[in-house]
């Protein structure tokens, strides 16, 4: 699985075949401009370089999944400024053969602690590592229209978490976003954006479930929190961008200034 890549402080190219393979699967990759396509060969290979692999339940890493997980999952960082910076805070990926079975502890308004199980394709965790269905991995090259990503929607959360480590939808901003002066104007302008964006799609599930109205396209689980919704609309924002502005206009504005502060930096 790449092991050539972890003795060395500036990886090579990944190489030819293994890397038309990738843009072939996943179009939306393959599609972006050419310099975009040569960045995320690049960072992707520091990638691989940087992180460690392990399979579950007898899953083998091979390079096809080391690549098309390290391909993916750099491509919010592509023009972020800090780059790979984003996600120093782990080292290990564990990669499941499918959806596998967390086990979920919360606590109610009188106390009492309730445990349950919950079946996911994928979960991040804070300093820690991420997890991954390869089944879902492999279903993002053809669920673009839905703008489902689960490696996307993963890595979406370790930026949210730099945050001040809890999903809560607002990553950490650099000084002067949206012309703001101190951080935290920074981050109620980002909720003045996100929150609206929420509430209309949590309302658009709540009418679908129980009046029968017509369900957004998007992933209804972005209706649980802010930091759902951050996650499943950073996933459509990369995969469907167009879709995503056709409904939220105002929400891919807001992606737009952070996800490409290198440009502007």
């Amino acid at each position: 699985m790449f092991s050539w890549l972890r003795s060395l402080r500036a990886p090579p190219r990944i190489p030819d075949a293994a890397w038309r393979a990738t843009l072939a699967r996943y179009r939306f990759l393959g599609e972006r401009p050419v310099a975009d396509v040569e960045r995320l060969r690049q960072l992707a290979a520091e990638f691989l370089r940087d992180k460690r692999f392990h399979g579950a339940h007898g899953f083998v890493i091979t390079d096809e999944v080391a690549l098309a997980v390290a391909a993916q999952a750099v491509l919010p960082v592509l023009h972020l400024k800090g780059g790979l910076n984003w996600y120093d805070d782990f080292v290990g990926i564990v990669v499941h053969p499918s959806e596998a079975v967390a086990l979920r502890k919360t606590t109610d308004a009188t106390g009492v602690v309730h445990e349950y199980e919950e079946v996911v394709a994928g979960e991040a965790m804070d300093r820690g590592p991420v997890m991954l269905s390869w089944q879902d991995v492999l279903a993002s090259s053809v669920t673009r229209a839905e703008g489902y990503n689960v490696v996307i929607h993963e890595f979406a959360h370790k930026i949210d978490l730099r945050g001040g480590g809890e999903f809560d939808g607002c990553p950490p901003l650099p000084p002067g976003f949206r012309g703001t002066s101190s951080s935290r104007d920074a981050r109620a302008a980002w909720f003045a954006v996100l929150q609206p964006a929420f509430d209309t799609f949590r309302e658009q599930n709540i009418l679908a479930e129980r009046f029968g109205g017509e369900p957004p396209w998007l992933d209804d689980y972005g209706a649980q929190s802010t930091g759902e919704f951050f996650a499943v609309a950073c996933e459509a924002y990369f995969v469907n961008r167009a879709r995503l502005e056709a409904d939220f206009p105002a929400l891919v504005s807001l992606f737009d200034e952070f996800f490409t502060s290198t440009d502007k930096a």
